[in-house]
């Protein structure tokens, strides 16, 4: 894929490391962006690693939900590629991600009128395909049998066998309860307030503990909608003629078409992220109670007021930073434990990519 970045490529990271005098075994937790980005360098390293993963399948904030109207991109929406690191990784996996038009981004006002069109020298928007999470899932494959999914960490704690080393305790379905041990070292690529509980009060690392106190991270509640009806005879889409958006609508912070993305099912279908400070205040409203505020603010911003065949509400509790760490990761050598994730620096997708390459690197 072409990008913007013109720097010479770096050699491989992990190329010097791939024969390393000791191999060790190492957990990371958390299988999105950041977490697979680390668990990749770590293996090309020569090194055994298990990633453990909550949900049923990589991604993270990377996601994508299938309905019967067709998929959402119901997390990150999009992707840039500012830095050679992260454009030499996507350009080893070809036809993976395209360029998606809607850079041409409007900004609106809270009435739903265009207030500035973004430029086309604008940065280019980049998406997986055909969804989001395609991405990551790419990146995952290699890893095989070492990605271990539907299995939640619950504990960190020394080695019963060796407390030289860390053993994880997890809870999968059914209440099912199992204890992985022998690591090395323990990276967690989870978001902070998941990250604070393993470290049980910084019990385990006071040093990243302290670090990792201040940071925020705002909620964001998404509302998915399709229009089956648009594709009817003599309408192509509804609405206005852009494809994604920025509001100023107290409601809503950004909108786009989701089928105007590439290698995505053609029936109308959009979606919407609510504004950091309003998903803050109706964080507990129920699904039902969101969908028909989001609604409202939706035909009041696109003119659109026809009632849709599907609409989701989903809630994401920590979406978008607003205090970030201030450096790509941490990595306490002493206690040999990492953190890594888009909120050390950001909340963009290449954070969270440069974070996990940037905390095995470290532990290499």
């Amino acid at each position: 894929m072409t990008t913007r970045a013109t720097a010479r490529k770096p050699a491989k990271p992990a190329d010097r490391h791939r024969t390393p005098a000791t191999p060790r075994h190492y957990a990371v937790v958390g299988a999105g962006i950041a977490g697979v980005a680390c668990a990749r360098t770590l293996v090309q390293a020569g090194h055994k690693v298990t990633v453990f993963e909550r949900e049923a399948a990589a991604g993270g904030r990377m996601a994508s939900i299938d309905t019967a109207f067709g998929r959402f991109d119901s997390g990150a929406q999009y992707f840039t590629v500012r830095d050679p690191r992260f454009a030499l990784a996507l350009e080893a996996t070809p036809g993976v991600c395209k360029r998606w038009s809607a850079n041409l981004v409007r900004v609106l006002d809270a009435h739903g009128r265009v207030a500035e069109a973004a430029l086309p020298s604008l940065e280019p928007h980049w998406v997986a395909q055909p969804g989001m999470d395609s991405l990551v899932a790419h990146w995952a494959r290699p890893l095989g049998d070492s990605l271990v999914t539907g299995t939640q960490v619950t504990r960190i704690e020394p080695d019963a066998l060796d407390p030289a080393r860390w053993q994880l305790r997890t809870a999968g379905a059914e209440e099912s309860t199992h204890v992985y041990s022998g690591f090395d070292a323990v990276l967690l690529a989870v978001p902070p307030s998941a990250a604070r509980a393993l470290l049980g009060d910084s019990k385990l690392s006071a040093t990243i503990g302290r670090k990792i106190e201040p940071v925020t991270i705002a909620p964001c509640w998404t509302l998915m909608i399709a229009y089956p009806q648009a594709n009817q005879a003599n309408m192509s889409h509804l609405g206005p003629q852009w494809n994604a958006a920025r509001s100023t609508h107290h409601r809503v912070a950004w909108l786009a078409r989701e089928s105007s993305k590439p290698g995505r099912e053609r029936i109308e279908r959009w979606t919407l992220q609510a504004s950091a400070t309003w998903s803050q205040e109706h964080l507990r409203d129920t699904p039902s109670r969101i969908e028909a505020k989001l609604l409202r603010a939706f035909s009041e911003i696109t003119g659109i007021y026809a009632t849709p065949a599907h609409a989701q509400a989903l809630r994401w509790t920590e979406a978008q930073t607003q205090v970030p760490v201030g450096t790509t990761h941490l990595w306490d050598a002493k206690a040999r434990i990492g953190v890594a994730g888009d909120w050390c620096t950001g909340h963009r997708v290449e954070d969270a990519f440069l974070s996990g390459l940037s905390l095995a690197l470290d532990v290499l």
